[in-house]
């Protein structure tokens, strides 16, 4: 019973994250070239500060629900992941996974410490926007794709 409840609650803040790292690179950018640059700043610090704090909570639920999904269901296939197409397309996924979370706190980082500039976080939206092309493809290859 706690696996259907893991799975909607990973969805959901999949949901949440991709959404939000899409919002911000396929709408800001475009936005950023049609209003002042004083309104675009005060844009950036509201969004960024709402960011800041919903985003740690909706990783911890998108990573815990994984864990949760990878414990109940996942753990044997995990064992010997090259055994099955199934298992080396999700053993990719978490690993792009670490890759998404590492980005995060590499963020987290940069902010809290005043280091973060203009380029760096075109770099981390432009890098978590690819990886989370990957994620999607990959989850949906798990369950479709087979050799």
């Amino acid at each position: 019973m706690l696996y259907p409840l893991f799975l909607t609650l990973h969805l959901f803040a999949a949901l949440i994250f991709i959404g939000t790292v899409f919002f911000e690179v396929l709408f800001l950018e475009s936005i950023r070239k049609q209003l002042p640059v004083k309104v675009m700043l005060l844009v950036e610090q509201g969004i960024g500060r709402r960011a800041r704090t919903l985003v740690p909570w909706v990783l911890l639920v998108l990573f815990g629900a994984g864990a949760g999904m990878v414990w109940l269901r996942y753990l044997p296939t995990l064992a010997t992941p090259l055994a099955s197409s199934f298992g080396t397309l999700l053993m990719l996924k978490i690993t792009v996974a670490v890759s998404v979370l590492l980005h995060f706190l590499a963020a987290m980082y940069l902010f809290r410490s005043d280091r973060m500039t203009a380029r760096y976080l075109h770099f981390i939206h432009a890098s978590l926007f690819c990886h989370m092309i990957v994620i999607v493809l990959l989850a949906k290859g798990m369950f479709y794709l087979a050799w």
